[in-house]
């Protein structure tokens, strides 16, 4: 169905494309007026009236048929080629009246031919459209011949302004379609680390839960209201991921990773302040922070986790390391396709810092991020000697 209406529309863009030529060679026709006048004017056998009348329709015909092309592509085609010929037979044969037609070869070049083809074809044709007035001596209408690269121009430059405006349409277009796609990669990793970092902290407390409830019911049940908890934060930072206002401070991110790390048994050792950050900064700092914390509950086996930020007043830099498995056996957490390690690149990269991941010094897996406390145009230098 899709197909069948691109090419529906597709056939609809090519009628308008052909009309909108047709509707821009009519003005031209006023032209015609010189021979119409002469075929009326001057005696001549009815028979040679009517082979005269019928190439000048013929004439009028194929020059529309050229200019039916107006805003296609470019090109050499037969009707060009048949214009030319009877602008040339009728104006050499019958006279000036009938040189006017080299105007109507003028405008279909610049319409129709390849750009390097244009101005010498029209040259051509003013050349012999002065012949004409010349060798006849009809003085008056010796303003025909200026008039051919007048109107070449003029239909030369408004092609060229329909063709930007189809490639200004065109990109506009296209902004559009990139803008749609980027707020559902926007989505798409707002719910992954949303869903993500939550869906494993209450997974984690059911479990531990249900292993309390026949020895510690009193505990079970508080882990239960922490599920819950978990579950009704989770369903409020989903609304606020939905409606786009939904904003992670590295702080908090903090805050929330001691809370779920220590319910899981694994030691924090993080700052003890977290500093005013830049607002995009901050988000994208905690965003880190969530996505290690989720992996470290997901996959590390980790017993303590340390967190680390350093800022010397022209960079952040956010570490989180664990003393889990590390990148080795396995394939290491965030680095297979689709993972959050990827969208996690993508939010660093938008406030022109840079995200490494990889073993940690002493073992275990190691989550770094450096981010300039002010984006800037021109290239900086991060603190690990590459530019982010």
């Amino acid at each position: 169905m899709t197909g069948q209406t691109a090419v529906v529309d597709d056939a609809a863009t090519g009628t308008r494309g052909r009309l909108r030529g047709v509707a821009w060679a009519l003005p031209w026709l006023v032209f015609q007026v010189f021979p119409v006048l002469d075929l009326v004017a001057t005696p001549r056998p009815a028979a040679t009236r009517v082979v005269i009348g019928a190439l000048l329709v013929v004439f009028t015909v194929a020059y529309l048929a050229v200019m039916s092309r107006f805003s296609g592509a470019r090109g050499f085609r037969a009707d060009f080629v048949l214009v030319v010929a009877l602008a040339l037979g009728l104006s050499t044969v019958l006279g000036t009246s009938y040189a006017g037609l080299w105007i109507y070869v003028a405008a279909a070049a610049a319409a129709t031919l390849p750009a390097r083809l244009v101005w010498p074809v029209v040259l051509a044709g003013t050349v012999v459209c002065a012949a004409v007035v010349i060798g006849y001596r009809d003085w008056p209408t010796l303003f025909l011949p200026v008039l051919c690269p007048m109107t070449a121009a003029t239909l030369q430059g408004t092609r060229h302004l329909l063709t930007v405006n189809a490639e200004l349409t065109a990109a506009r277009d296209e902004l559009a379609r990139n803008a749609v796609a980027e707020e559902r990669m926007r989505f798409a990793r707002d719910l992954h680390d949303l869903l993500g970092h939550s869906l494993s902290l209450i997974a984690l407390k059911s479990e531990l839960a249900r292993r309390l409830a026949p020895v510690d019911g009193a505990r079970a049940a508080a882990e239960m209201a922490d599920v819950e908890s978990a579950a009704r934060r989770a369903l409020a930072e989903v609304r606020e991921a939905v409606s786009g206002y939904r904003q992670v401070s590295c702080a908090q991110a903090v805050a929330e990773a001691r809370a779920a790390l220590t319910g899981a048994g694994i030691a924090l050792r993080g700052p003890d302040r977290v500093p005013v950050l830049p607002g995009t900064v901050d988000a994208a700092l905690g965003w880190v922070v969530r996505e290690a914390t989720t992996n470290v509950l997901r996959h590390s086996g980790a017993s303590a986790v340390t967190v680390e930020l350093a800022d010397d007043g022209v960079w952040v830099t956010l570490t989180v390391t664990d003393d889990g498995r590390g990148p080795s056996g396995a394939a290491a957490p965030g680095t297979t396709p689709g993972s959050g390690l990827t969208g996690l690149r993508e939010r660093v990269a938008a406030v022109d810092g840079e995200l490494t991941g990889g073993a940690g010094p002493r073992g275990g897996w190691q989550l770094r991020a450096v981010v300039p406390l002010v984006q800037t145009v021109v290239p900086a230098v991060s603190p690990t000697g590459v530019a982010p």
